[in-house]
């Protein structure tokens, strides 16, 4: 008699370049360990955007070293617990992220947030991401910062073109190598910090802490849309309770230890926020300096290979329909060099550190209410099957999604957006001449509430479709991408 249970779970590694796009991952391709996932969330994470969240907390929102670290603990940690819980998801069907997506939000109205996430991710994180390799190369080795911008965005390209095994294997090894080159920038950065320096006064500000926990959820959700494309090819039989443990370590702790050396940095005396990358090497002895530089340099890249191979993931998951077979590595391509130009505008932008700010406060701002939605549609379609609503047929319908997405959101927004070129009606209320921060922002918790106390109330009033309960051919996994020649 065939040995099924030695079939299921034999692996069809990729050995060239991942074909294919959205569709399931079948039994036979399944492969890999669940800890796995904590390098490939650790190594994104180790890269200068994730160390300037900590030098904002400090220089721009006004909070003392201690203060701002419990802000971005407790921020990082909200993030890390939805990214622990999607990761979980990807096993059973073998699907991405923004493909799941649809059962909550249908066919159609799954292309909003499909498409946000493909601008942030391909194009915005893509742009922020480069810049700031591009400038550490540049700083380590006297290139043009176009130049460096060049070689990076190359690399990331390549890396997400050729596709997930690579890609792992990659993140792998930079979370070894660049954990120990920031592990001893970190020590030799609070060596030299002033944790006692008063800021502003040295008055607690619930406004700089509401707007730096905002920052840091805004930083580590931001992986959330992503989690279930690297988890898609574990076996379908590994532990949920372990991948939700490696994936959330993995972003938690790699986001607070830079994190942390951010806001240490920005107490030491003479630190410039206005050029952050040449002011946190500073202090630097410099063999540790070059390291460092080398370090910001690969974890840009690490975080990019990420960014645009979910990117065109999302992008597929919006409903595109592209008929080659290389489809996702072709669309990754695209968005590398639309994401370079897009950097290049960036280079000699004066208030890149006012756009990063605003970036993450916005990423923060969808990605909340999406995550009210998703999560209680999960657990509203707990013991169902969900494998003959996420095709790539239009006819799964789910207004109840998209209506409290669009409710948490726009609410949300209007009352409490705390940005440079939007105030909420509540925000805009408590600014005065000396206080720039007004009462903070909350509009990242409120349109998570808003929207995750209506979807139930529109789900039972709109009826959306049911999958069956879940039984044994739930392990036949069933491919979901028409465009696949294959399916």
């Amino acid at each position: 008699m065939t040995d099924t249970a030695a079939i299921l779970v034999t692996p069809e590694r990729t050995t060239t370049i991942e074909p294919g796009g959205i569709e399931a991952i079948s039994a036979g391709r399944r492969h890999g360990s669940p800890w796995q996932l904590f390098a490939t969330w650790t190594a994104p994470n180790l890269e200068f955007a994730t160390i300037f969240v900590g030098v904002i907390a400090v220089a721009f929102f006004g909070l003392g070293f201690w203060q701002a670290m419990l802000a971005l603990v407790l921020g990082t940690a909200a993030g890390a617990l939805t990214q622990g819980i999607l990761s979980t998801w990807g096993p059973r069907e073998g699907l991405a992220q923004m493909v799941l997506s649809r059962t909550a939000f249908g066919y159609r109205g799954n292309i909003l947030p499909a498409a946000i996430n493909t601008v942030m991710a391909g194009l915005g994180w893509f742009a922020v991401n480069s810049v700031s390799g591009a400038f550490a190369l540049s700083t380590l080795t006297g290139i043009p910062v176009v130049l460096g911008l060049v070689i990076v965005v190359v690399i990331e390209v390549a890396v997400a073109f050729i596709g997930h095994d690579f890609l792992q294997l990659f993140e792998r090894y930079s979370s070894y190598i660049l954990g120990a080159i920031f592990v001893v920038a970190t020590i030799t950065i609070f060596l030299h910090a002033d944790f006692g320096l008063a800021q502003k006064g040295g008055n607690f500000s619930i406004a700089g802490f509401t707007l730096a926990a905002g920052a840091a959820f805004g930083y580590a959700a931001g992986w959330n849309p992503y989690a279930s494309d690297y988890s898609r090819y574990l076996p379908a039989s590994t532990k949920p309770i372990t991948i939700a443990w490696a994936a959330g370590l993995g972003n938690f702790i790699s986001c607070v230890v830079l994190m942390a050396a951010g806001a240490a940095a920005a107490t030491i005396a003479g630190f410039n926020p206005g050029s952050p990358t040449d002011s946190f090497t500073a202090s630097m002895p410099t063999v540790i300096r070059d390291l460092t530089l080398v370090a910001i340099t690969v974890g840009a890249i690490a975080a990019n290979s990420m960014n645009i191979y979910s990117g065109a993931m999302s992008f597929l998951a919006a409903g595109i329909k592209i008929r080659f077979t290389l489809r996702r590595a072709i669309i990754a391509l695209g968005f590398g060099v639309i994401g370079f130009f897009i950097a290049l505008s960036a280079v000699l932008n004066e208030t890149l550190s006012v756009d990063y700010e605003n970036f993450l406060l916005v990423i923060a701002y969808w990605i909340a209410p999406w995550l009210g939605v998703v999560l209680v549609d999960r657990y509203l379609r707990r013991g169902t099957e969900i494998q003959s609503i996420v095709t790539e047929s239009p006819r799964h319908h789910n207004p109840a999604g998209v209506l409290a997405f669009l409710l948490g959101l726009v609410v949300s927004v209007l009352l409490f957006s705390n940005q440079s070129f939007f105030h909420g009606l509540f925000v805009a209320q408590s600014l005065t001449k000396t206080d720039f921060n007004g009462i903070g922002d909350y509009t990242a918790i409120v349109g998570l509430v808003i929207a995750a106390v209506s979807y139930p109330v529109l789900f039972r009033a709109l009826k959306p479709a049911l999958g069956a309960p879940l039984g044994a051919a739930q392990a036949t996994v069933a491919g979901v991408d028409a465009s696949d020649p294959t399916a």
